[in-house]
C-alpha cells in the first residue's frame, strides 16, 4: 500500500507523457486525475495507520549501492512527520489537477503541462520518505529540473524562460550547500542514512554539527526563498497559476523545512545554527511582509506573503518546535492554494489582468471567487477562528515563552509582520474587489464566474482554511498529546517547558498580535475602501515618493544584487583574461607546449644534411667543453 502511493503519481506521469497524444485531452485529463485522486486515497488510509494508530513503517526496496563503511539501501521510511507532508501533497495535487482540467483546457500541450505535475507529485513524495539524506538529495533535485519544466512551461514567453532560469540558478546556490553538508555528514558519521546519524549526533562535537546545521540552513534558504535567495520564487509566477498553487505555495517551498525538521535530532545538539534559524526566519518575515505591502501585483503579493509564513515555519524550526511548524506548514498550505487558485480565477476571467490597480468592483461579478479569496485571507492573517490562527499565533507564543533575547526578538517582528500580512491581505481585497472598476468595459462584459469543477477544489478548500488548524492542533502539537514526539527530537524538558509557559502565559500577551492584527486590518478598510485619497496624498510628499518606491521596488534588493553581480562578473572577466588566460598559460602547459614547438623548430633548421655542417658542430662543441673545464 504505501509503495502504490509512490508509484501511481510515476505512472501517471509516464501514461500522460508518453501516451498523451493517443489517450487525446480529455484521455489524459481523466488518467491523471483517476491516478492522483487515488493516490490521495491510499495516503489517507496510510495515514490513519501511521499518525493515528502510531505505527511507523519502514520499506526497503533493494540495495543500492556499497563502498567501504558506507551501505545505503533504495529505501523508504514512513513516519508521522513524512505522512502528514505525503498527505499534504497529495491532497494539493489531486485538487490542482481537477483545477488545471479547466484552467488548461484550451491549451494544446496539456497532456505535458500533466506529466510534469504528476512527475513533480511523485518527487515531492520520494523526498519526504526517503530513509536516507542520499535518496532526499535525489527527490531534490527532482523538483527541482521539474519546477524549471513547469515555469517555462510556456517556452515561447521569454519572461517565463527568464524566470525559470534564475529559479533553477538560484536553487543550485542551495544544492550546493546540501551537497557540501552531506560530504561533511559522511565525514563525520561515515554514513548518510538517518539511523546512523541520528544515534550518535549527541556524541560528536558542536561545532561540526553547527557547521551541518547552518549548511542544511543555507540549503533551506535557497529551496524554500529566504532572505537572500528568495529573488527566484517572485519571479515564479510567470509560469501557469495551478504551477503557482502547487510548486510555489505549498509544496516545493517546504522542502528545506521538511530538511530541518527531519533533521531535528542533529539540530537539538548544534545550537548555534538553531539561533541562526531563529533570526532567519524572523528577518524574512518582516522583510518579505514590508515588500508585499506596496505591490500591485496580485500575485506578487501572495508571491511575498509566502515568503513571509515560510519564515514564521523557519522561526518555529529556530524554536525547536517541529510539531508547530509542521502544523503551520499544512496549514498554510490549503489556505495559500485556495488563495492561488482564487487568484488565477480572477485573471483568467478578467481577460489575464493582474494589475490591481486595473481592476475593481468585482464582488458583484465574481461573489464566489470573493468568497474564496476572503475565506483564505481571514486564515492568512489569522483571525478566529480560521485555520491560520490556531498555528501562526501558537508560534508567537511559543516564541515570546521560550524567554531568550532571540525568541522575544523573534515575537516582537512577528508580531509587527502580522500586522502587514493584515493590511497587505486586506488591500489586496479592496482593490480587487471593492471601490471603482477601473478595467475596460470590455473586460466587464466578458466576465464570468467559475464552473462547477473549478467550484470543487474551491470548497473543499475553504472547508480546510477554516477548519484544519482546529481539526489537528491538539493532534500535532497540543498540551498533553505527543504531537510528532516519535518522528522529531525535541530536548524534552525544554519542549514542554516552552509550550506550557505559551499556554498558561496571560492573555494580553496572547492578544496582542490579534489586536496588531485587527488594527491594521481596519487601516486597510479606511485607506482602501472608505478614504482612498489619503494615500494618495501622502504619496505627493518627497518622503512618501520615496517609502513607496523603496517598498515596491522591494529595498532596491535587485538592483543592489545586479551591481554586485555586475561588478563581480567584471572582475571575473579581467582576472580571467589576465591571469587564467595569460599568466597561468604561459607558465601552464600551454606555455610548456608552445616553447617546445619553437625551441624545436630552431633545431631542425640546424639540421641541413651537410658533413662540414656537423664537423663545424663537433668543433664548438670540443671548444665550449674545453673552455668550461679550463674555468672551473
Amino acid at each position: 500500500m504505501y509503495i502504490v502511493s509512490l508509484l501511481l503519481p510515476i505512472l501517471s506521469s509516464i501514461v500522460t507523457g508518453f501516451w498523451g497524444r493517443k489517450l487525446g485531452a480529455s484521455g489524459a485529463r481523466v488518467v491523471s486525475c483517476f491516478f492522483i485522486f487515488t493516490c490521495l486515497f491510499v495516503c489517507l488510509i496510510s495515514a490513519y495507520e501511521v499518525i493515528l494508530c502510531q505505527s511507523s513503517v519502514h520499506v526497503v526496496l533493494w540495495h543500492w549501492m556499497t563502498s567501504d563503511q558506507i551501505d545505503i539501501n533504495i529505501a523508504f521510511h514512513f513516519d508521522q512527520i513524512s505522512l502528514c507532508m505525503i498527505v499534504v501533497v497529495s491532497s494539493i495535487s489531486s485538487l490542482v489537477h481537477l483545477y488545471s482540467c479547466w484552467y488548461i483546457a484550451s491549451d494544446p500541450h496539456q497532456q505535458r503541462f500533466l506529466s510534469y505535475l504528476s512527475g513533480f507529485t511523485f518527487s515531492m513524495i520520494i523526498l519526504v520518505s526517503a530513509d536516507n539524506y542520499l535518496l532526499i538529495f535525489v527527490g531534490w533535485e527532482w523538483i527541482g529540473v521539474l519546477s524549471f519544466l513547469l515555469i517555462n512551461f510556456w517556452i515561447t514567453r521569454i519572461q517565463a524562460s527568464k524566470a525559470a532560469i534564475q529559479a533553477i540558478t538560484v536553487n543550485r546556490v542551495g544544492d550546493m550547500f546540501l551537497s557540501i553538508g552531506f560530504f561533511v555528514c559522511l565525514w563525520t558519521f561515515g554514513n548518510v542514512d538517518y539511523i546512523s546519524i541520528f544515534s550518535i549526533s549527541s556524541y560528536i562535537n558542536t561545532n561540526i554539527l553547527n557547521a551541518i546545521g547552518i549548511l542544511f540552513l543555507l540549503a533551506c534558504a535557497g529551496k524554500s526563498a529566504q532572505i537572500g535567495l528568495h529573488v527566484w520564487l517572485v519571479n515564479a509566477m510567470e509560469g501557469p497559476t495551478p504551477v503557482s498553487s502547487m510548486l510555489h505555495a505549498a509544496t516545493l517551498v517546504t522542502a528545506g523545512i521538511y530538511l530541518l525538521m527531519r533533521s531535528s535530532p542533529l539540530l537539538e545538539y548544534a545550537p548555534l545554527s538553531l539561533v541562526c534559524i531563529l533570526w532567519t526566519g524572523s528577518i524574512t518575515c518582516l522583510f518579505a511582509a514590508t515588500i508585499g505591502l506596496l505591490q500591485s501585483d496580485m500575485k506578487r503579493v501572495i508571491a511575498f506573503s509566502t515568503i513571509s509564513q515560510i519564515g514564521y515555519l523557519v522561526m518555529a524550526v529556530g524554536l525547536s518546535q517541529y510539531s508547530t511548524a509542521l502544523l503551520h506548514l499544512s496549514g498554510h498550505a490549503y489556505f495559500k492554494a485556495l488563495l492561488f487558485l482564487a487568484a488565477g480565477g480572477v485573471i483568467h476571467s478578467m481577460s489575464d489582468e493582474q494589475d490591481m490597480r486595473k481592476l475593481g468592483g468585482l464582488i458583484t461579478f465574481l461573489p464566489f471567487t470573493y468568497t474564496a479569496i476572503l475565506v483564505g485571507s481571514l486564515s492568512l492573517i489569522a483571525i478566529f477562528p480560521w485555520s491560520g490562527f490556531y498555528s501562526k499565533d501558537l508560534i508567537l507564543e511559543l516564541a515570546h515563552g521560550t524567554y531568550t533575547f532571540t525568541s522575544l526578538s523573534a515575537y516582537i517582528l512577528g508580531t509587527i509582520t502580522a500586522g502587514l500580512t493584515a493590511f497587505y491581505s486586506i488591500r489586496l481585497i479592496g482593490l480587487t474587489f471593492q471601490g471603482t472598476s477601473n478595467a475596460s468595459v470590455n473586460s466587464y462584459n466578458h466576465v464570468h464566474e467559475q464552473p462547477f469543477i473549478v467550484q470543487i477544489p474551491f470548497v473543499i478548500l475553504i472547508i480546510l482554511s477554516i477548519g484544519y488548524g482546529y481539526m489537528t492542533r491538539d493532534i500535532l502539537s497540543g498540551l498533553g498529546s505527543d504531537g510528532l514526539m516519535a518522528s522529531t527530537f525535541q530536548v524534552v524538558g525544554t519542549h514542554a517547558s516552552a509550550i506550557i509557559d505559551a499556554e498558561f502565559q496571560s492573555q494580553m500577551i496572547k492578544l496582542i498580535p490579534t489586536i496588531v492584527t485587527c488594527l491594521s486590518a481596519s487601516l486597510a478598510v479606511y485607506f482602501y475602501t472608505i478614504n482612498p485619497h489619503f494615500l494618495l496624498s501622502l504619496q505627493e510628499s518627497t518622503l512618501g515618493r520615496f517609502t513607496y518606491t523603496f517598498f515596491n521596488k522591494k529595498w532596491l534588493w535587485d538592483v543592489v544584487m545586479g551591481k554586485i553581480l555586475v561588478l563581480g562578473m567584471n572582475s571575473g572577466y579581467y582576472t580571467s583574461q589576465t591571469t587564467d588566460r595569460g599568466t597561468l598559460e604561459m607558465i601552464g602547459p600551454r606555455g610548456v607546449i608552445t616553447n617546445l614547438y619553437h625551441y624545436s623548430n630552431v633545431l631542425v633548421r640546424f639540421d641541413s644534411g651537410l658533413v662540414t655542417t656537423y664537423a663545424s658542430y663537433m668543433l664548438l662543441s670540443t671548444l665550449s667543453l674545453m673552455f668550461v673545464v679550463l674555468i672551473i
